[in-house]
């Protein structure tokens, strides 16, 4: 009896009219666990890198989510000063400031020339 290792033989093909993918492969399983070694390396990649085909190509964030930020900061510093405007108003009728200068007469300006004239 010989030592030597014998590599199975492939069986003669039952039916020629299969299609090539269902006839004997030999080494099967290297090449089911490099193709699933490649279906982990590019899920890991869609992850990483989004569902953009050139990575190097993917856009920033950053630059988006800043100028975000700045705008809402703005945005909110508006509605802040309006309402502190608007109740400032409210604390100016309640004291009577604003009744006041409605009230008053209009002061008439004095329409003569500011520099007078060099003739």
């Amino acid at each position: 009896m010989s030592t030597a290792a014998t590599s199975p033989t492939p069986p003669p093909d039952p039916d020629p009219q299969l299609p090539e993918a269902f006839h004997y492969t030999p080494d099967e399983e290297k090449y089911v666990l490099q193709a699933d070694a490649l279906r982990h390396r590019q899920l890991r990649s869609a992850m990483l890198y989004g569902s953009s085909r050139y990575w190097r190509r993917r856009q920033r964030v950053w630059p988006a989510v800043i100028g975000g930020l700045i705008i809402t900061a703005l945005v909110c510093g508006v509605i802040a000063l309006i309402g502190a405007f608007e109740r400032q108003q409210e604390v100016n009728e309640q004291r009577g400031i604003g009744q006041f200068r409605q009230q008053s007469a209009p002061v008439s300006v004095f329409e003569a020339p500011l520099l007078p004239d060099r003739v």
